[in-house]
């Protein structure tokens, strides 16, 4: 599929309030791509393909995750079921078969330790891009210019934080790549 097929096949499974988000997320996503030498057309296709799964009823993404095998130890919530179910689906729906692309699909929303470059480009992009307003999002948009994996540690502690002040379930996976980031930062190796 070309670039634009791909587009209209994501903008009609999404609403249009989420369809924007997305466009919003490939922008962010080229603009990181760029600054940090990540492969700038592999990071459009994953922030196209990104949500692709995101608006599917909860009984769908949970028979959808068991069917292929998700480790719902590792990912957690049902919302999060979008990005592996996405990822898993990219060469039959999409036509790509990329890992790193599957690999930003697959993580966007909790991240992994030991994330590729293109992974943290598009997981911060998702949460940074300019159609996201949350307190705090300024400066995670400032600090994804300057350091990216000080933003994502930092993105990580804010969507913890709010997570369990909500009471909500918290993916493994997040606490694991909060903790990697934090590392990186830390012992001087965060770019």
């Amino acid at each position: 599929m070309t670039e634009e097929q791909i587009k209209e096949k994501v903008k009609g499974a999404l609403s249009p309030a989420r369809f924007a988000h997305v466009e919003g997320v490939v922008a962010e996503a080229e603009r990181l791509a760029k600054r940090y030498g990540a492969d700038g057309d592999k990071a459009r296709l994953a922030a196209w393909i990104h949500d692709w799964a995101r608006e599917w009823p909860a009984d769908r993404l949970e028979e959808e995750a068991r069917r292929l095998g998700v480790d719902r130890e590792l990912f957690g919530p049902v919302a999060v079921l979008h990005g592996p179910i996405a990822a898993a689906k990219l060469g039959q729906e999409f036509g790509v078969e990329d890992d790193e692309v599957a690999d930003a699909v697959r993580y966007h929303t909790t991240g992994r330790p030991g994330m590729g470059l293109l992974e943290r480009v598009v997981c911060l992009a998702d949460a940074v891009e300019p159609g996201r307003a949350y307190p705090g999002v300024d400066r995670l948009r400032q600090l994804a210019s300057q350091d990216l994996d000080r933003a994502l540690a930092e993105m990580f502690d804010a969507s913890l934080r709010d997570l369990l002040d909500r009471g909500r379930p918290v993916a493994v996976l997040t606490v694991l790549a909060r903790n990697e980031c934090w590392s990186r930062v830390r012992g001087g190796r965060s770019r």
